[in-house]
């Protein structure tokens, strides 16, 4: 559904010489689409692959906070262009990187001071670089072999309490809060190892490692829910947040006792800044098996047992495949043996996987044994484009001509090519461009960016010239920049239509290829 349900004003200049009056409109239904007067424009796609904001194959990166390692701008800026990754055979523009802290020396202290400040520069370095971060806090990533059911992982895992993670999230908070502007989401993380919340030594041992029944009971579904919700107040609203495990979610929503077949996100529910709205999730173990290795399971509870059959898988892709349409869904792949079906089309169902899912995000570095095979198999290109979002402008019909102080009519034609809509907010801007004085009027389009799902979109609205713009001639561009004020200006943050020859780089404009005269 589009839900660009505001009434359309459209300014009619026969309407306004048969009645004399110059700022005549007519409203038209929510459920029409209006007659827009004016020039209409067609444009060219481009297939060319290039950086656009929040989205993407990821780079990713770890340090340990015992022996801080900070990143460098410099180097995170070259992701920007198309870099070959360690054992790939593919090329990726990145705009996004994932950062591992693993808060090895903080496991039962409070994160120092010379930290949080090592973390401040990070999120200066990652401004500079113009990219944004995945954020994961984690206490270990290291799997200790020994004599235990599962062998090559064993406890104890090496992660933190709850009081000493709810204590670090609060230290974080101005953390979140200072740097939402560079984070383009926030990974859940803190519990257990690599912050997937499964082998660990405090909120109950699923993998039967630790003598537990193969489950999570009660009191570790509410420890969980604690952790989740202290994260969730701690990022600003306007970030959504990440959970392995689409069980986690659904428990957090509903309570311990949620079924596997709880409802997902709605329409109405989107985008309204609730909990609800900005719970994510992160698939580490994407195509990798029926349940993706755990990530389409029934963990169980005090009084029901755990079960990962058909019915449970079913139910759970299904409910992640809603909530993709919302939320932010992202990962990486984590084991090849699950051939042909992670392959590419028509042996395999990659492609489709992605765009069932609303796939935003994926890692550039692992699991290349199945990403190469994406290389091999011809479909690489494809899945590098349209990860996220993808916007092709097909058509726009323009006014020649405009009054100030008066409404205009404008429309425009676009198709989603991607797989998923942006899950950040960000504004949408017409902008008037001076062909004698280059100066620029920015004038806000009423419509969301969040909701140009994949498929085609129409705008169709109305814009009020301002009162007080010089009479001339003007270039018409469209502007998407980033909603936070520190990064507004900056081009490398704002989206790029896929279309021959629109782009702007030094300003981050998108040229819509017409003129207008405004008296």
């Amino acid at each position: 559904m589009n839900p660009l349900k505001n009434p359309t004003l459209q300014f009619s200049l026969l309407a306004a010489l048969s009645l004399g009056i110059l700022g005549y409109a007519c409203s038209r239904s929510a459920n029409m689409l209006p007659l827009v007067e004016g020039i209409q424009i067609s444009y060219t796609e481009s297939q060319e692959d290039f950086a656009n904001p929040e989205r993407g194959f990821y780079r990713y990166s770890e340090t340990y906070t015992g022996n801080f390692s900070p990143l460098d701008s410099a180097t995170l800026s070259t992701y920007r262009t198309p870099q070959q990754t360690s054992t790939a055979n593919y090329a990726v523009v990145s705009t996004l990187v994932f950062r591992y802290y693993i808060l090895d020396n903080f496991r039962d202290s409070p994160i120092s001071q010379a930290t949080l400040d090592a973390l401040e520069n990070d999120m200066d370095a990652v401004r500079s670089a113009g990219v944004k971060i995945i954020p994961r806090f984690v206490y270990t990533v290291t799997a200790n072999s020994g004599n235990c059911p599962e062998g090559f992982i064993c406890p104890p895992y090496g992660d933190a309490s709850k009081s000493v993670i709810i204590n670090h999230i609060h230290q974080l908070a101005p953390f979140f809060q200072q740097n939402a502007d560079v984070i383009a989401c926030v990974q859940l993380g803190f519990i257990g190892t690599w912050g997937e919340q499964y082998y660990t030594d405090y909120f109950g041992d699923p993998s039967g490692n630790g003598g537990q029944q193969y489950k999570l009971m009660d009191s570790n579904w509410q420890d969980r829910i604690d952790v989740l919700a202290a994260l969730l107040e701690t990022v600003p609203d306007d970030r959504m947040v990440q959970v392995r495990y689409p069980q986690f979610k659904q428990r957090y929503v509903y309570g311990v006792q949620a079924p596997v077949d709880a409802a997902p996100l709605n329409e109405s529910e989107a985008f309204t800044g609730t909990d609800k709205a900005r719970i994510g999730l992160h698939n580490d173990c994407f195509l990798s098996g029926p349940n993706d290795i755990g990530t389409y399971e029934d963990y169980g509870n005090s009084s029901t047992p755990r079960n990962s059959n058909a019915t449970v898988v079913n139910a759970l892709r299904s409910y992640m495949k809603e909530e993709g349409k919302f939320v932010v869904i992202g990962g990486e792949t984590c084991s090849d043996d699950y051939s042909p079906q992670n392959d590419c089309e028509p042996a395999g169902r990659a492609k489709q996987e992605f765009a069932d899912m609303g796939y935003s995000y994926l890692n550039a570095h692992y699991n290349n044994a199945v990403n190469n095979d994406w290389q091999d198999g011809g479909c690489m290109d494809d899945i590098k484009k349209n990860l996220g979002y993808r916007f092709v402008l097909q058509q726009a019909t323009l006014p020649n001509q405009a009054f100030r102080g008066v409404e205009a009519a404008i429309q425009l034609q676009l198709v989603n090519r991607g797989y998923a809509s942006p899950f950040n907010a960000r504004p949408v801007e017409l902008i008037l461009r001076n062909l004698s004085s280059n100066s620029i009027h920015r004038i806000p389009l009423d419509t969301d960016i969040r909701w140009w799902a994949p498929g085609e979109t129409i705008v169709n609205t109305t814009v009020r010239i301002p009162t007080d713009i010089p009479g001339g001639d003007y270039a018409l561009l469209l502007n998407m920049p980033d909603a936070y004020e520190s990064l507004a200006d900056d081009p490398r943050y704002s989206i790029r239509l896929a279309n021959q020859d629109l782009w702007e780089e030094s300003t981050g404009y998108n040229k819509l290829n017409h003129q207008m005269s405004i008296q």
